[in-house]
Formats: structure tokens, sequence, C-alpha cells
């Protein structure tokens, strides 16, 4: 799972005015992110992922391996509500080619911490490929704590989580007290190297889709254990963070992207194209170099 250190880009779908999944702006984001990251995230929250049929994720799984363009590892996103279902979608995937898998903790149901347990359990009892836990509370009504990560932490095929809870007491107990091959992963940009002085293992990011030599920049330094450095590259980003989910993420990010001419704005209902008041934030801070 070494392959999976670093920075792992949130990839973005990128959509037509028709609402069409946009695969001329998918190929040129992969190539614009091929210039910093380590690893393609595919189909994660940032993917609008909850709004592509099944027949659109198979395409775009498809057409990031075969336009690869520095040939870096994928992560596929499948998760969901319904344990049995998350099974069913993983039986039913393709996963040559598939480094591991993201899965978000059921929302809506505000399970128990034993069922997300057995939930966790029983997806990573019949993957082929290893699981990558996904806590983000703030879109699934509940929290992974950090004693359900550390008991799954110890399945031969959960090989790490993206932390998202914004809960750094909770980062830091699973630090001290995890596997030491399991991956602390940060699912918030701006702890990325604070998470990293700890043990993290990189992040998966929303801002690497339009800054990777950023990312590349600060994961070098932290390699250095430079953290000085790494956080002056952290720093320039300070600012426009915020934008990417004032209007829920990607839409920030989206009209971001189009500023910097790698793919269009268009996002898919419910989610509706950043405002004026919002464009307007994000062109106020360019460039960021």
């Amino acid at each position: 799972m070494n392959r999976l250190r670093g920075t792992g880009v949130a990839l973005v779908t990128p959509f037509d005015e028709n609402g069409n999944v946009d695969f001329n702006g998918l190929i040129k984001l992969l190539k614009h992110t091929a210039k910093g990251v380590d690893y393609y995230v595919v189909l994660g929250t940032t993917g609008e992922s909850a709004t592509l049929t099944k027949e659109e994720k198979k395409q775009v799984l498809k057409f990031v391996k075969e336009n690869n363009p520095s040939k870096l590892p994928i992560v596929f996103g499948i998760g969901g509500n319904s344990t049995q279902e998350v099974v069913h979608q993983i039986a039913e995937t393709k996963c040559e080619g598939i480094d591991a898998i993201l899965s978000v903790s059921p929302y809506y149901n505000k399970p128990t911490q034993e069922g997300i347990f057995r939930h966790f359990t029983a997806i990573a009892d019949v993957s082929p490929v290893p699981i990558i836990l996904y806590n983000v509370p703030g879109r699934t009504a509940s929290n992974i704590t950090a004693s359900t990560t550390l008991r799954l932490a110890n399945h031969v095929n959960i090989v790490g989580i993206k932390e998202a809870s914004g809960n750094f007491e909770q980062c830091l107990q699973i630090a001290n007290e995890k596997p030491k091959n399991f991956l602390l992963i940060s699912g918030d940009d701006m702890l990325t190297v604070p998470l990293a002085s700890i043990g993290g293992a990189g992040v998966i990011s929303v801002l690497a889709n339009a800054y990777p030599v950023i990312f590349k920049k600060l994961d070098q330094a932290i390699r250095e254990k430079d953290f000085s450095k790494a956080s002056k590259e952290l720093f320039k980003l300070v600012d426009i963070n915020p934008f990417m989910y004032e209007e829920a993420n990607p839409v920030g990010l989206k009209y971001l992207l189009s500023e910097l001419k790698i793919c269009s704005p268009f996002v898919r209902l419910p989610l509706v194209r950043a405002s004026e008041a919002l464009q307007q934030k994000i062109k106020s801070l360019l460039p960021i170099k």
C-alpha cells in the first residue's frame, strides 16, 4: 500500500452543458493532475458519484484506466447505506487495475458503531481488493470513532482510512494505536501537514484537481521532514479553500477548474453552478502559484 502514500486527487467528473459526462474534459484533467499527484481517486464525493448512473460509473472507470498518462494507482469509490447493495456493487465491478476501494461510512441510517463495524467487515470479507474507510460525519450524520477504526484496522483487507471528521484528537488516537502499515489519510486539504507530522500517509485532496504541483512540492517537503516548507506550500491555498465548500463541493472547484481552462463548471442537480458572488470571490484570489 506504499503506492497510496502522498497525494491522491479526488477527481471531479466533468460534464458538458447538456449534463453528459465530458470525456474530453476528463482527459485534460487526468493529464493536468498527473503533473503532481501520486494516485487517482475516481468517483468519490467530489466526483458527484451520487448522481451518476451505474453505466456512467463503469464508463468513467474504464476511461480512467485507459487514459492514465503516468500509470498512477487508482482508488475507486464504492459505498452506500445498504451493506447488501455495496457488496453487490463490488461483485459487479471489474476490479482489475484498481488498487483499492474507498468506501464511505453508511449515511442516513445513522448506525451504531457495531453496525458500522459489521458493515465494513462484510464488505472487506468479499472485496477482491483492499478497502479504505471513509469517515465524513458532515455528510453521513455519523462518525466512525477511533476505537471502531482501530478494530477495523485489524482486518487483513482494510488498509487505511480517509479521515474527514475534522477531529484532530480522534486522528491522534488512531495514529498512536494503529498497526504500522495502516494508512491514516487526511480527508481535509488543510490538515495534510499537521496529520503528516503525527504519522499520516498523505491526503485525498480536492484542491489537487487544480493545483497538483503545489501538492507535489508539499509532499516532497513532508517526505524530507521539512514541515515548515510544507506549510508554506499549504498556506498558498488557505484563502481559497473555504470557497470550495461554500456552495457544496465540487461547485466552487469546478468553477475554479473552468477558470484554469481544464474543464467546464457544470454540475448536476440538486447542485447548481457557482453563484456570481462565489465566482467573484474565487476570481479575486487568482492566480495562485
